[in-house]
């Protein structure tokens, strides 16, 4: 058992923030800038979005959030579900977290009659790509703010 409590929050909850800002470091760490994919608060509100942070003893450690997208073709298909901002702190890493995390994300996908989920991850992001393929995800079409980018990798799973 990993230990982790993970609590719905809004996508502007302090704990929320702090660590989507911390995930933007890591990606300007890894690739010279921060993910400037479009995202709206509401977007990740409930029924249509979802966003959790997980706590270990108190103290916010993941997060990830999944939002609503019914087209348009090709790129989104009806009922799908795009996944964004999942990160875990790196002192937690290693324990299983981001796989409890990623299995309650799809778990609420499916409970909202979402159908499939998609995301955009990175090359330089090695960890989430094994994590994401071991769990079932395959890739697919490039779509997005990204979609043109030799660094982008789009991956997608039924639900």
């Amino acid at each position: 058992m990993t230990g982790l409590h993970i609590r719905t929050v809004p996508f502007d909850h302090p704990d929320a923030v702090k660590l989507i800002d911390e995930v933007q470091q890591e990606y300007v760490t890894r690739y010279g800038d921060p993910d400037v994919t479009p995202v709206d608060v509401s977007e990740f509100a409930p029924p249509r979005g979802l966003f959790v942070v997980g706590y270990l003893d108190g103290a916010p450690v993941a997060c990830g959030g999944w939002r609503a997208h019914d087209g348009p073709l090709p790129e989104f298909l009806p009922g799908d579900a795009e996944l964004k901002r999942m990160y875990v702190v790196p002192s937690a890493r290693g324990r299983g977290l981001s796989r409890v995390l990623l299995a309650e994300l799809e778990r609420t996908a499916v409970d909202a009659g979402r159908k499939r989920v998609v995301l955009e991850t990175g090359t330089r992001q090695p960890e989430a790509i094994a994590l994401y393929r071991s769990s079932g995800y395959a890739d697919i079409a490039k779509f997005g703010h990204y979609r043109d980018d030799p660094l982008s990798v789009c991956l997608a799973k039924g639900l």
